[in-house]
């Protein structure tokens, strides 16, 4: 649910920058803030993904299922995909900054559109998170070596 919120509201600044556009004061182009602003937005857009396959590897998640069981399973599911969640809020909400020090609403529109594919990206489905805790959270009892 809060991953559906965060996209709604990725989706409200894109109108917002729209419905701003008559009030916005285009300023020349500001090299520096577009190179940074670019270099940001790729950082955060491919630090999810790496984020992401970090806290999702099967070894990890084994260990966890392991120590903390499918309760401490299912909480890393939840605090990972909410991470990425205001990471691609993060995102969106850079790209409306920089729209309104430039008055360039492109920069929301492109912005949100990352944020937006960053989100897809984690959107949690039952099917996958059901794998997961079928995979990790059974008790696998091991051979006793003697």
């Amino acid at each position: 649910m809060t991953v559906a919120g965060l996209l709604i509201a990725t989706v409200l600044l894109s109108v917002v920058a729209f419905v701003a556009r008559p009030y916005l004061v285009e300023k020349p182009p500001n090299a520096p803030l577009d190179f940074a602003t670019r270099i940001i937005v790729l950082f955060f857009g491919l630090g999810a993904v790496a984020w992401r396959r970090n806290r999702f590897s099967p070894m990890r998640l084994q260990d966890i299922a392991g120590i903390a069981g499918v309760s401490g399973l299912i909480r890393t599911l939840e605090k990972t995909t909410i991470q990425l969640a205001v990471m691609a809020e993060a995102i969106a909400t850079i790209g409306f900054i920089v729209t309104l020090i430039t008055g360039n609403e492109l920069y929301t529109y492109w912005s949100c559109a990352i944020a937006a594919v960053v989100l897809v990206y984690c959107y949690p489905t039952k099917s996958s998170w059901l794998k997961i805790v079928y995979r990790f959270g059974e008790n696998r009892a091991e051979p006793a070596l003697e």
